[in-house]
């Protein structure tokens, strides 16, 4: 995997998942204080989803410096699909709950929406990295493990 594409999409991914926390945040501190309505699950959804975000990037980095053996692609790929997972159906969660309102005005209506946008960016920069990780497995699976670091395949004792 090239390292300076990764790199730029580890720090866009975090970058997005700041604004999704942040608009997230403030459209759900606007319905728990202004309204005698709960946030909408869809904005926890998604609150939860950047979080989720933040710590999956700190266990991509971390991982591989304490598990050296196994190869970096199999720690990111897990993360990787949750986060596509979790970005899909919040943005979409969301826009759905947007397009059900009787009227959307103001800060708090365009905070949401763009929440949606950057939810879906979001989801295609995980998506990219997702796809990076997983030709990183498949070619790693195809070589044997050889040059990764990964645990040799063990061999039946003869008798």
């Amino acid at each position: 995997m090239p390292l300076p594409v990764i790199l730029i999409l580890r720090i866009t991914q975090g970058v997005f998942a700041l604004l999704v926390l942040s608009l997230s945040g403030f459209v759900a501190h606007w319905y728990n204080t202004t309204t005698t309505l709960p946030s909408p699950s869809s904005i926890n959804f998604l609150i939860f989803g950047a979080v989720w975000s933040f710590l999956s990037l700190v266990c991509i980095q971390v991982l591989p410096r304490f598990l050296p053996r196994i190869p970096k692609a199999y720690i990111a790929a897990p993360f990787d699909i949750t986060n596509v997972l979790f970005y899909f159906s919040g943005f979409v969660a969301l826009a759905v709950f947007l397009q059900g309102l009787l009227f959307c005005r103001g800060d708090v209506c365009h905070a949401a929406q763009a929440d949606v946008a950057f939810g879906a960016f979001s989801f295609l920069v995980w998506v990219a990295t997702t796809a990076l990780t997983l030709m990183e497995v498949f070619k790693a699976k195809r070589q044997g493990h050889a040059g990764t670091g990964a645990i040799p395949m063990m061999k039946e004792a003869s008798a």
